[in-house]
């Protein structure tokens, strides 16, 4: 049985409406299907569409991360790529016991 919600489930649209290249829109990551079939949808399903979302979400700021650590890399002087980053902090400590 299904459980039934005081409130109803907002819309997650947030006024950005462009399609990615995978078709997606760019502001809440629904689908095109997904979109159309909102005010349709039972409140289980639209939970259902959300945690896609977040899921979606949490996909494309893991693939970002991974760019930038790719492009810091890149920007690495030849052989340095293994070294270990230095805290300037304990550059500057003249209090530093190194």
């Amino acid at each position: 049985m299904e459980q039934i919600e005081l409130f109803t489930i907002d819309n997650p649209c947030v006024g950005v409406c462009e399609n990615s290249k995978k078709g997606f829109c760019k502001g809440c990551l629904r689908s095109r299907e997904e979109r159309f079939q909102w005010f349709n949808l039972s409140n289980e399903a639209r939970f259902h569409v959300l945690d896609l979302c977040k899921q979606r979400r949490m996909r494309l700021i893991k693939a970002r991360q991974d760019r930038l650590e790719a492009d810091s890399h890149k920007a690495l002087p030849y052989g340095m790529e293994d070294e270990p980053m230095t805290d300037l902090f304990t550059l500057s400590n003249p209090y530093n016991e190194h």
